[in-house]
């Protein structure tokens, strides 16, 4: 047997060292524990020790030389430190699958995280892992070590893996919370997607209307000047797009900055509670888009709610979880007065209907589900109803959207052609007198 040498807390959180006698490092962590004791470092006893007296090698530096040239070292390396990258939903998503996999066919939980760590690209991920694989072996619970990065997994990731470890359920919990974002991903995907179409049209019609304006009416404006003189009247729809040309040329640099400034104000409120307030709202109230950002919302209000309830976490922590990762704030504050009511010993279903943001059809299947029994499947019914729905709105948006677009990108330019035309057709019919 090998000795090993460790570190390790009790539960008063008081630090204490010693050494047991093991056949690995596995063992003697179990040994460790039966102790009652945390272990937080364990390595080998046996470590190979420098021999007392021996002579250094010929050309070996002295212990001065070697102190001195760490200092010089010290002084002289300079570390920058790595940028940290953010993990994006996807690649979250991906490996969350993958350890569900993993972990379902039987996998210890460190070893599926070793696997997973060797195959990470992501550097921030791959470190994450690491840690976590070292976390889970010096004591600490799977939840505790995914709190450590909570810039990677939310409050929700947490809580579900809590409930999955405490219920024994861990591998099914996975599976559930891959399930949930492959979804929200899926939601998330057809919005942008539904986005994408109106903002390269626009983006379009804006470049072809600057390049007339800059570039084209400028031009016509020399010619007319030549053909009427200096006393010649142009009609007035000509002299409003001339006029409007002008202030583009002229003051496009203030016009840049006035956007800039507008971009940078709007993200500014959004992070003041009032300001978000009001942009969520308007979120939810927008014409053409409203329906859209709203179905998604409660879809999202559903599965959210649904996972964490059908994964054993209390009605009240999850909720407080659903408020916390919302992602809009007046659905946040609907939950934050659904929780004070469900606190005091209401059902969910009156105070989901106080708030006025939930449909009747939400009202309806939840009362439904508390009278059954049956919440956390009736509301999984609920995302899944909306997410249909969602569906159809995005390939409704997009056939409105479409020629909506066309015809506004038609009156634009065909208004600037008949105004350039009007002072044509006038000088025509003089010189044909």
């Amino acid at each position: 047997m090998a000795k090993f040498r460790y570190t390790a807390m009790d539960s008063r959180g008081v630090e204490s060292q010693g050494e047991v006698e093991a056949d690995n490092q596995t063992a003697a962590l179990s040994k460790i524990r039966e102790k009652g004791l945390f272990p937080t470092n364990v390595t080998d006893g046996a470590a190979p020790a420098a021999k007392p007296g021996k002579k250094p090698a010929p050309g070996a530096k002295t212990p001065a030389a070697a102190v001195k040239k760490s200092a010089l070292k010290k002084n002289i390396n300079i570390k920058i430190p790595a940028i940290p990258t953010r993990v994006k939903p996807k690649q979250l998503m991906t490996f969350t699958r993958q350890l569900a996999t993993l972990v379902d066919a039987g996998l210890p939980l460190v070893r599926s995280l070793d696997v997973l760590a060797k195959q990470e690209k992501h550097a921030t991920l791959k470190r994450a892992l690491a840690e976590m694989a070292e976390a889970i072996n010096s004591g600490s619970t799977f939840a505790e070590a995914l709190a450590h990065h909570p810039k990677i997994f939310n409050k929700l990731y947490v809580n579900m893996a809590k409930a999955g470890e405490v219920g024994g359920v861990l591998d099914q919990v996975l599976v559930r919370l891959a399930e949930f974002m492959e979804k929200a991903q899926r939601i998330k995907n057809k919005v942008v997607g539904a986005m994408v179409y109106p903002c390269v049209v626009l983006t379009m019609a804006i470049g072809i209307l600057s390049f007339l304006m800059i570039f084209i009416i400028p031009k016509f404006k020399d010619i007319f000047k030549d053909l009427l003189g200096e006393g010649g009247k142009l009609p007035a729809l000509t002299e409003g797009v001339i006029t409007v040309s002008n202030i583009v040329r002229s003051h496009y640099i203030f016009v840049l900055i006035v956007v800039a400034v507008a971009v940078v104000l709007i993200k500014m409120a959004a992070k003041t509670k009032p300001g978000a307030i009001a942009l969520d709202w308007f979120k939810l109230n927008a014409p053409i888009f409203g329906t859209l950002v709203s179905k998604t919302v409660i879809s999202r209000f559903s599965r959210t709610l649904g996972t964490l309830m059908t994964s054993g976490v209390p009605v009240l922590q999850a909720l407080n979880i659903v408020r916390d990762t919302a992602g809009n704030e007046i659905i946040a504050r609907a939950v934050s007065q659904v929780h004070d009511a469900v606190k005091e010993g209401e059902n969910m279903a009156p105070p989901i209907e106080a708030t006025g943001v939930f449909p009747g059809m939400v009202v309806s299947m939840v009362q439904v589900g508390e009278e059954t029994g049956d919440l956390p499947e009736m509301l999984m019914k609920i995302a899944d109803s909306y997410e249909d729905e969602v569906d159809s709105a995005v390939a409704g948006l997009t056939s409105i959207i479409e020629p909506l677009l066309i015809v506004f990108l038609a009156i634009m330019v065909g208004t600037i052609v008949i105004a350039l035309f009007l002072p044509l057709i006038n000088i025509i019919g003089i010189l044909a007198k």
